[in-house]
């Protein structure tokens, strides 16, 4: 193939990406705040269910911030988007959009469930006084790993903010959300 044809490709790709990701808001962007507080609720059960003793842990939380469904996807360029909540004692205090950007090898779709847990009052005070919040750069977020089987508070977890990843198929490890960018929606 020559320097046009490969040009023209490129260009291809780039189009059918972009054509990708803006086909995405219609599926979750904009999403009522009483669509995001029961997607929320259900992510906190799956999350109960899922992680040993995570009822136990989600009360000696400060404050959770959960993204019931983040949308991922691109050909070539990608990127993800979510809508979400965060809870303090139990109750809804800001909602948030997540976003973040990828260049590289990918194709499709997937969606996972982001939750970010924040284990110190001073790691909830420092997120909330920023209008934007970029994980790696505002702070860092520890994904936490551990046996299955074994209870979350048996952990030893220093970090202030620890984050967990769940898809379809259940939690996620290996994982980074750095790059992530955390905007507080205006509702």
């Amino acid at each position: 193939m020559n320097r046009y044809g490969i040009e023209a490709l490129h260009r291809v790709i780039k189009w059918i990406g972009l054509v990708v990701v803006l086909m995405l808001p219609g599926q979750i962007f904009a999403a009522s705040a009483e669509e995001i507080e029961i997607r929320v609720e259900g992510s906190l059960n799956r999350f109960a269910e899922e992680v040993v003793g995570g009822d136990v842990f989600l009360k000696k939380a400060h404050g959770v911030l959960v993204f019931p469904k983040v949308i991922k996807a691109g050909f070539g360029i990608g990127g993800e988007y979510g809508e979400g909540a965060l809870q303090v004692k139990g109750k809804t205090v800001e909602y948030y959009s997540t976003a973040a950007a990828s260049i590289g090898f990918q194709f499709g779709a997937q969606s996972k469930t982001v939750v970010l847990v924040f284990l110190t009052e001073q790691g909830l005070i420092d997120f909330r006084n920023n209008e934007e919040w970029k994980a790696g750069v505002d702070g860092s977020v520890a994904l936490v790993e551990w046996g299955a089987g074994e209870d979350i508070n048996t952990t030893n977890i220093k970090d202030p903010i620890v984050g967990f990843v769940f898809s379809n198929k259940g939690l996620m490890f290996n994982l980074t959300l750095e790059g992530s960018k955390f905007t507080k929606l205006k509702r």
